[in-house]
This record gives C-alpha cells, sequence and structure tokens, in this order.
C-alpha cells in the first residue's frame, strides 16, 4: 500500500482517480450543503430584520438578505459549470443557528436594543460558519481544477467576510454600548466617552454621527455608493 505521502504526490501528478473521485463527492457534498444553508439565511434574515429594533439593524439584515438571494443564483452557476444538477442537503448546523436567532427573539424584549445586539451575535454566528464553508469549497474547487467555480464561490466568501465586517462595525459603533445601558448598567468613568448617548457619537473609523444618522455601510435608500462605499 503507498504511503500517505506517495498518495499525495500521485493525486497531484493526476495519476490517483480514487483520490479525485472521492474529493469530487466531497466537493458536491459541500455545495449542497452550502445551497441549503443560503436558501435558510434568505428566510431567516426576512425574520431578522422584522424583529430588529432600529432601522439600521433591520436595513442591514434587508440588504443582506437580497445579497444571499444573489449568492443562491451564483451557486447555481457553480453547479451548472461542473456539470452538476443544483441540488440541496440538509446542514444542521445552519439549522442550529437559525434556531439560536429565533431563541434570541423569545429571550429579548421586543423594541429593546438588547435584542438588536443579540441579533446581531445570532447574524455573525451565521456569517462565521459561511466563512468557514466557503473557504473550504474554494480551496477543493482550486485542487480540482474547477477556476470558474472556484472564482465564483471566492466572490461569495469575500462578500461574506465584508458583511461580517459590517455587523461588527454596527455593533461597536452604537448597539452593545447602548444596549448595556438600556439594561441599567452605568459606565465607568474611562468609558464616559465611550458610553456616551449625545449626539455626536464616534464610529469605530473615526468620524461622528448623530443619533438621527445611519451606519457607514448600511445606510438608507437615501444613501449614495462611491468608491465601494456609501456615503451620508
Amino acid at each position: 500500500m503507498a504511503s500517505l505521502g506517495d498518495q499525495i504526490a500521485n493525486f497531484f501528478s493526476g495519476s490517483d482517480d480514487d483520490t479525485r473521485e472521492g474529493l469530487h463527492g466531497l466537493f458536491i457534498d459541500e455545495l449542497k450543503g452550502i445551497y441549503y444553508a443560503e436558501k435558510q439565511a434568505v428566510d431567516a434574515l426576512g425574520e431578522q430584520a422584522d424583529a430588529s429594533t432600529t432601522d439600521e439593524v433591520r436595513n442591514a439584515f434587508l440588504t443582506h438578505q437580497e445579497e444571499t438571494r444573489g449568492q443562491v443564483a451564483r451557486l447555481e452557476q457553480v453547479f451548472q459549470s461542473i456539470g452538476v444538477d443544483a441540488d440541496d442537503k440538509t446542514c444542521a448546523a445552519i439549522d442550529g443557528l437559525v434556531d439560536d436567532a429565533q431563541t434570541v427573539v423569545s429571550n429579548t424584549e421586543s423594541g429593546s436594543l438588547t435584542r438588536d445586539a443579540g441579533l446581531i451575535i445570532a447574524g455573525q454566528k451565521i456569517e462565521h460558519h459561511e466563512i468557514a464553508a466557503y473557504g473550504s469549497a474554494v480551496t477543493l474547487a482550486k485542487v480540482l481544477g474547477y477556476s470558474e467555480a472556484a472564482q465564483l464561490l471566492h466572490q461569495t466568501l469575500e462578500e461574506e467576510k465584508n458583511t461580517d465586517k459590517k455587523l461588527t462595525q454596527l455593533a461597536e459603533s452604537f448597539i452593545n454600548q447602548r444596549a448595556a445601558l438600556e439594561d441599567g448598567n452605568t459606565p465607568s468613568d474611562s468609558d464616559e466617552n465611550r458610553y456616551s448617548t449625545d449626539t455626536n457619537t464616534v464610529n469605530p473609523d473615526g468620524s461622528r454621527y448623530s443619533d438621527s444618522s445611519t451606519i457607514t455601510g448600511y445606510g438608507s435608500s437615501n444613501d449614495t455608493i462611491s468608491g465601494g462605499s456609501r456615503t451620508l
């Protein structure tokens, strides 16, 4: 029996059909799981938007819901590019994460910033799962020589990373801070500026916005886009 090193060498030299067939099957299974997860995410994002307290968080979920619909269509292109019919298979991980998000809604008060903070956390858990799944799928596509599939999957991977960053910015800019105040926690003197609720609040990037303004990247429909980022 060939050593593991020999098997790897044979695979990359194109002379190990068994390994290639196994990786191809694994790749298809991963795609099916991601396809299922993205379709579940479309519905979950709508529910999270409906449960949100602030327009900023609601708009964030609705924006990503529309983006996710595009990701579903892109996955169908991936299936087509490798000559396989688009299909899905149950993904227990995404089912559990969606259930977690529903639990957040059940355990927080309607109209509270605490609920928004919890929804952002739940949303980022889903994003981290998808980032891991897409990253693995990109690697498999490259190993198998599916260059078009790899490019399409990498495009979605970058979108998921960007969404995760935007949710982090949204949470750090005001949701987590004000949720803490809402729960009756009194900030220390050293945190006074960081937890201030006056109308001249500091964004993570150093810019300032008023209570009525929107968060960079997830603004209202009146925002304009310049150079890939939103301006208010």
